[in-house]
């Protein structure tokens, strides 16, 4: 937040100070060309220097060389010193304003050719030019030309509070902004922490109850050493139990790393649709009898598309395999093919036990488990379902679910044809 605060700031800073500047430039502008114009009228009517009267004899009529030139702006106050540093047209410039603002004057030979700006009295605000004189016949060492610009300052020193409130207004805005976007920024990240510190715990929560139970069993064998093994054949069938669900979740969860870090790499070939789901589905047939339920198949897409075999496999195993898991005898699996916008959607169907309203939007996070008395029984540790959005996403692909707690649950797979 402080970081955006201070990127919003220097940025305001900026940009304020460049409207600044350029304003300022735009309205001073007009003024030194009007000093510049001056100037150059005064150097050609020294090119006519009989026609220049004394300076002693009250103010001269400057003469145009160039009959388009406008006469001299009266905004304009022209001074004239000597090599001392003296006014030496007081008559000129008349009596009352010498004595009430120049007499004390000094010459500031340092800002020579360029304008700068002078305040008399605290009040009034002059911009001028001072250069020297050419010529060599009189005793003029400097002239100076002043004019007044007291209406372009007071526009300047309003634009200028006007744009130090506006900026701050602005300060504050940003103030708002910046904790509303680094909140907003960080809140993936700490999804994301969280989401991390959730996965770490589940997955050591799943490997050491494994773990626990394999060791529990070989130090019972071990306090028997002479024991047959058909004497321990609960035991050691335990232990391997144990063992495969143990390397089945290691498996799963090194694919949901390597998911995660774009690891893994796909080879899409060429699938007929209904052909391969018909060929992945027909064990699960025998396996639905040998349990009193009934699988049925209804394919109509009769399209290829392009997919990684191997992973589409895996897709519809563990929806298979998750269907037998949540179903009774005399429950039907059905698995059924279509097209769909132009898309190929796989749909496999139960009429089992259902998921809650308040699960159906977890169900495809990493360890959820809705009955988890039911899913220890039956060895499921809620990775499948993170795996097949993995495999759907990874091909381009939509997974939703469904589901009613009187009639089961569905699980709709679009997938690009």
């Amino acid at each position: 937040m402080i970081l955006n605060l201070l990127a919003f700031t220097v940025i305001f800073t900026i940009f304020g100070i460049i409207i600044f500047n350029q304003v300022q430039a735009t309205l001073f502008s007009k003024t030194d060309e009007e000093i510049l114009n001056f100037k150059e009228m005064l150097e050609e009517n020294l090119l006519s220097s009989d026609r220049i009267p004394p300076l002693n004899e009250g103010p001269r009529e400057p003469v145009a060389s160039n009959p388009e030139r406008n006469n001299p702006n009266p905004r304009i106050i022209l001074l004239h010193w000597n090599d001392e540093g003296n006014i030496i047209n007081e008559v000129q410039i008349g009596t009352l304003l010498y004595e009430n603002y120049f007499e004390d004057f000094t010459l500031d030979a340092e800002n020579l050719d360029s304008f700068t700006n002078i305040t008399f009295d605290e009040s009034y605000t002059f911009r001028y030019l001072l250069y020297e004189d050419e010529n060599p016949d009189d005793e003029i060492a400097y002239t100076q030309l002043l004019v007044n610009i007291d209406p372009e300052q007071t526009i300047i020193d309003n634009f200028g509070r006007l744009l130090i409130i506006c900026s701050l207004i602005f300060i504050m805005l940003s103030i708002t902004a910046s904790y509303f976007l680094s909140k907003k920024m960080v809140k993936p990240i700490i999804q994301s922490w969280d989401r991390q510190a959730e996965f770490v715990e589940n997955a050591s929560h799943e490997l050491r109850t494994p773990l626990s139970i394999i060791q529990n069993k070989l130090e019972l064998l071990l306090t028997e050493p002479q024991a047959k093994i058909m004497n321990k054949f609960e035991n050691i069938a335990l232990s391997l139990s144990e063992t495969r669900r143990l390397s089945k979740l290691t498996s799963d969860l090194l694919t949901l790393a390597r998911a995660d870090s774009a690891d893994v790499q796909l080879v899409k070939q060429s699938i007929e649709v209904d052909s391969f789901v018909q060929k992945t589905a027909t064990p699960y047939k025998e396996i639905a009898e040998s349990q009193e339920k009934h699988l049925w198949l209804d394919l109509n897409t009769q399209a290829n598309m392009e997919a990684d075999e191997s992973r589409i496999h895996q897709l519809l195993v563990i929806l298979l395999d998750n269907a037998l898991k949540y179903t009774e005898e005399k429950d039907s699996i059905g698995v059924k093919t279509y097209m769909e916008d132009q898309k190929v959607v796989i749909e496999v169907s139960d009429t089992g036990v259902g998921i809650s309203d308040e699960s159906i939007s977890h169900i495809f996070d990493r360890f959820y488990r809705e009955d988890k008395a039911r899913s220890r029984e039956t060895g499921g540790m809620g990775l499948g379902l993170s795996i097949a959005q993995w495999i759907v996403e990874s091909h381009s692909g939509i997974i939703s679910a469904a589901s009613n707690n009187q009639q089961g649950t569905t699980f709709k797979v679009k997938l690009p044809k």
